[in-house]
C-alpha cells in the first residue's frame, strides 16, 4: 500500500492538472496533499482525483476563508475522520482518519507553522502529547513538521532546541522516522529556500511500534526537477506491506472500521 504525502504549493494553481497526472503515475492508495486550498484550482484537483478513484476525501478547507491553506486525504479506501484528546487545535493544519483497509490503521496529517506565526511550540506540543499517549493501534504521522535535527535536516542553522525537543518526544514515545529506519543517516533535503538555496528536510513521516512491521520503503522524489517541478516541496512516498491473513476475517475487521461499533480512538 503506497501513501504519497505532497506540499503543493499554494493550492496547486495552473499546475492541478499535472499534479493529478503525477499522483496517479505514483498510484498511490491514498494521497495527502498540504497546502491544499478551497480555491477553484484545488476543487479541480480534488475532483481529478475522485475521477481518478480518489473517491474517499477529507479535507480541513472553508468555504469562508477559501485561500487558506489546509490539508486533503484523498483515498481510494473508505476513510473516517477522528476527533481525539490532546490533538492539536489548529483543525485546518491537522486531520486525523481511520483508513478501512484490510488491516485498519489511523492516518495523522499535519502542516505544522513556523517560527514567525509563535504557534510553533504549541503544535509540537499538541502531537507530542498525542504521540506519547497513543493507545489506538497502528498509526501513522506524517506531514510537513517545518522541523529537523541541527546540523543533519539543514543546510544552514535554523533548527534548535524546539525542534529537537519535538523529534525526541516522538522517538521516546518509538514513534520511527520512516526516512531514518529505511536510510539511516543520508543527507535528504525537501525544500529550499529561494533567496539562500538551502536544503533542509521539513517533510517527515513517523511510525508507530504497531506499524513498522510493515514499513517497506520511504522516499522522496521531486517530479520535473527541484528548480522547474510542480512544488517547492518534495513529495515523500510511504510503501507499506500488504498484510497476510484471512480475506474475510480482515474484510469483516475494516467494515467494523466504518460501522457503528468504532470505538472513538482516544490518544
Amino acid at each position: 500500500m503506497r501513501i504519497v504525502f505532497w506540499n503543493i504549493r499554494a493550492g496547486g494553481g495552473v499546475r492541478v492538472g499535472r499534479i493529478a497526472r503525477q499522483l496517479k503515475k505514483w498510484r498511490p492508495a491514498i494521497a495527502v496533499l498540504c497546502e491544499f486550498r478551497a480555491t477553484p484550482p484545488s476543487c479541480e484537483l480534488a475532483r481529478l482525483l475522485g475521477g481518478a478513484g480518489f473517491v474517499h476525501q477529507r479535507a480541513t478547507t472553508s468555504a469562508e476563508h477559501p485561500a487558506r491553506n489546509g490539508i486533503l486525504v484523498a483515498s481510494r479506501l473508505p476513510v473516517r475522520r477522528l476527533h481525539v484528546r490532546h490533538a492539536p487545535s489548529e483543525h485546518v493544519r491537522w486531520l486525523l482518519v481511520r483508513v478501512a483497509a484490510a488491516e485498519p490503521f489511523t492516518l495523522g496529517a499535519m502542516h505544522i507553522p513556523n517560527h514567525a506565526t509563535g504557534r510553533k511550540g504549541v503544535f509540537h506540543e499538541s502531537v507530542g502529547e498525542l504521540a506519547s499517549r497513543w493507545r489506538g493501534g497502528p498509526a501513522l504521522l506524517i506531514g510537513d513538521t517545518n522541523s529537523g535535527y541541527p546540523g543533519i535536516d539543514e543546510e544552514t542553522r535554523v533548527f534548535g532546541p524546539g525542534e529537537t525537543r519535538f523529534l525526541d518526544t516522538l522517538a521516546r514515545a518509538d514513534w520511527v522516522d520512516a526516512y531514518r529506519h529505511v536510510h539511516g543517516q543520508k543527507i535528504a533535503f525537501t525544500w529550499y529556500s529561494p533567496n539562500g538555496n538551502n536544503g533542509f528536510r521539513l517533510d517527515q513521516a513517523f511510525v508507530n511500534p504497531s506499524l513498522l512491521p510493515r514499513l517497506r520503503r520511504a522516499a522522496y522524489e521531486w517530479p520535473g526537477g527541484r528548480r522547474h517541478g510542480l512544488s517547492d516541496h518534495a513529495a515523500m512516498i510511504v510503501d507499506l506491506a500488504e498484510p497476510s491473513g484471512d480475506s474475510a476475517e480482515l474484510k469483516r475487521a475494516a467494515d467494523q472500521v466504518l460501522g457503528k461499533g468504532l470505538r472513538r480512538a482516544d490518544a
